[in-house]
């Protein structure tokens, strides 16, 4: 590990002298993060927010947003299935149901389990940028963001035309346990967008398919999805979207190895969403928005030849309405918000349960002295199973000069379990818990922002506690797992991302980026349980790098990932992509885990070996 120290600390040192050293810049747009009530410049943020915009992911070896989270700093992408399958996702060491997800701000809340939150109908074609946001987040995105949210921003189309892709990638390595066959993946996408002055629609279909990279890991995975926005007047807007996915595939070794070696799993999701939003005056501003969700989960333990016994099928509906308004005032900005959220399942292995939840939000943001902004804000939630709570925090940061800023926060948070933590009854595999209490989180975080010129550089430190941190634990392998409150998770990280880009001219670029994240988690007052099934693989040291080179419409992209968790091996993934634009066409190869490595994420289960992609596509807008 002294060698990745040393690898960090010579890059960031050596990023600050070339800096140093050149004149030369390029000013782009700067981004503004939404945050449903205060929109602010990325540069004036006080929180730790990590931005993936579309020109990186559009250079990214990966097709899908699952893959694209991969080379984020501090993002933990534990996938079962390969290619966009079924993958799990955390931030700073948290567990998987503890990172909210938003499409656009709207909250993407499974609460049947977290594992079907990343089925979402997104092509990465209509992604502007992902917003990163670390640590504690009630008062801004309300419950279960405890460790992060991850918010997608999609575009908004300004031209007309119309998109067509496919791919084709494998391993070259043979399914000699079933088929015979090569293992392959192939994919097509078509969309088309229609760009007025006042009006913007677009609409993404594709369907990928693969027979796995082992025994029946095969998958097929169709997706729609809709976007809408009309400029009424100056003063209003009215947005709406609705997607659909239907993804079905292998599950052997997912959830119950090796007896679940046969399984396979449905998974279908509709979500839908409409908003709008009003500038009743110069200062005040109303935003309403409606979100529905519908999950249809069917796991088949024995597989498709046996649909009699070991089947669990789960039907989740989720029907959430906020109200966001923010008011400008001659000292700073107030932001106010209420939100209600109705949950329901039926399940033929976790029964009928449903669910209220009202959240008030309110928030305000000022300059104290001329460089010392402040957010402070609190979020009080009522949940029909857990009652009255409330969640305050506090943003700051100082501008020490125009180039570096200080930053501090405060922040506490609410997870509320999940419909399979409190009644699953899978025996004898799992078993819920209906006396569970929800997790409660407290963090502190001090860090600095560095900008100057092609160079961007953010350092932070955190601690985080975390009160009844829920886990599957067991006593021996003879008795089911069960969902407890394991105990209060004490976490001390710091994580560290570095950007520099080099111009060499106008039309010639190199970019570096490199990021850091380490990790020491310990728990005080725990059960004696000596099997856990999740807390057991979160990361401790973690690496992310790319370097991409572009000329004109040519790039090629390099990247790195190094993961290190608190049990099992640690490995490095190498990945690379070429890409060379022909007028409207692009044609692009992938290289995937180039060396071969065998590591795993989830259970006993390698993922992909070295896997090849060449693909190409045509873009008329």
């Amino acid at each position: 590990m002294k060698k990745i120290y040393f690898a960090v600390f010579t890059l960031v040192c050596t990023n600050f002298y070339a800096q140093t050293k050149r004149d030369s810049i390029i000013e782009i747009d700067e981004v503004i993060i939404n945050e449903n009530r205060l929109s602010t410049p990325i540069s004036k943020q006080n929180r730790n927010v990590y931005v993936i915009n579309s020109e990186t992911i559009k250079k990214l070896p990966g097709r899908t947003l699952q893959e694209v989270l991969q080379y984020a700093n501090g993002v933990d992408i534990r996938q079962r299935g390969p290619f966009g399958g079924q993958a799990d996702v955390s931030v700073d060491g948290g567990s998987f149901e503890q990172t909210v997800v938003l499409l656009n701000g709207a909250k993407i809340i499974d609460s049947q389990t977290a594992h079907n939150m990343l089925n979402l109908p997104l092509p990465v074609e209509v992604i502007e940028r992902i917003e990163v946001l670390r640590g504690p987040a009630a008062r801004i995105f309300g419950i279960n963001s405890l460790t992060g949210a991850i918010n997608i921003i999609t575009k908004k189309p300004t031209d007309s035309g119309f998109m067509v892709s496919t791919y084709a990638g494998s391993n070259f390595e043979k399914d000699t346990e079933n088929t015979g066959d090569t293992f392959y993946g192939t994919g097509i996408q078509a969309g088309a967008v229609l760009g007025k002055e006042k009006q913007q629609h677009s609409i993404f279909a594709s369907h990928d398919k693969s027979n796995g990279y082992r025994y029946n890991t095969g998958f097929e995975n169709n997706k729609l999805l809709y976007q809408g926005n009309v400029q009424i007047n100056d003063s209003n807007e009215i947005l709406g979207s609705f997607g659909y996915v239907k993804n079905g595939f292998g599950a052997n070794g997912f959830y119950a190895a090796p007896g679940d070696r046969n399984s396979t799993e449905i998974v279908q999701t509709t979500f839908a969403n409409i908003q709008s939003k009003h500038a009743i005056t110069d200062r005040w501003k109303i935003m309403p928005r409606v979100t529905y969700r519908y999950n249809y989960d069917d796991y088949r333990y024995l597989g498709n030849g046996n649909l009699n016994a070991g089947r669990s099928q789960h039907y989740t509906n989720s029907i959430a309405a906020e109200l966001n308004s923010s008011i400008k005032t001659e000292n700073g900005e107030i932001g106010f918000g209420a939100e209600f959220r109705n949950e329901d399942i039926h399940s033929s292995n976790i029964g009928d349960h449903d669910r209220e939840n009202v959240g008030i939000y309110a928030e305000y943001r000022t300059y104290l002295f001329e460089k010392l902004n402040v957010n402070v804000g609190t979020y009080l939630n009522y949940n029909s199973d857990y009652k009255w709570q409330i969640y305050p925090g506090i943003d700051a940061s100082y501008e020490l000069t125009e180039e570096f800023k200080i930053i501090g926060n405060i922040g506490t948070s609410q997870r509320i379990p999940s419909f399979t933590d409190l009644y699953l009854n899978q025996r004898p595999g799992n078993i819920g818990n209906p006396d569970l209490d929800s997790e409660n989180a407290f963090q502190s975080e001090v860090g600095f922002k560095f900008n100057r010129k092609n160079l961007n550089l953010n350092v932070n430190y955190f601690y985080r506690e975390i009160s009844n941190y829920i886990d599957w634990t067991r006593m021996t392998t003879a008795v089911p797992w069960q969902s407890q409150n394991y105990g209060d998770l004490i976490t001390n990280g710091i994580n560290m991302r570095g950007s520099y880009r080099i111009d060499f001219s106008a039309d010639s670029k190199l970019n570096f980026t490199l990021g850091y994240s380490y990790l020491d988690s310990k728990f005080k007052d725990t059960r004696s349980e000596p099997f856990s099934k999740y807390l057991i693989s979160s990361l401790k040291h973690q690496i992310t790098n790319t370097i991409d080179f572009q000329h004109k419409d040519f790039s090629v992209l390099f990247a790195t990932r190094f993961n290190e968790r608190v049990t099992g091996a640690s490995y490095w993934i190498n990945d690379f992509r070429v890409s060379q634009s022909v007028k409207k066409f692009t044609f692009f190869v992938d290289a995937q885990n180039i060396f071969n490595t065998t590591y795993f994420e989830v259970g006993a289960f390698p993922l992909p070996s070295r896997w090849f992609s060449a693909g190409v596509k045509f873009v008329s807008f």
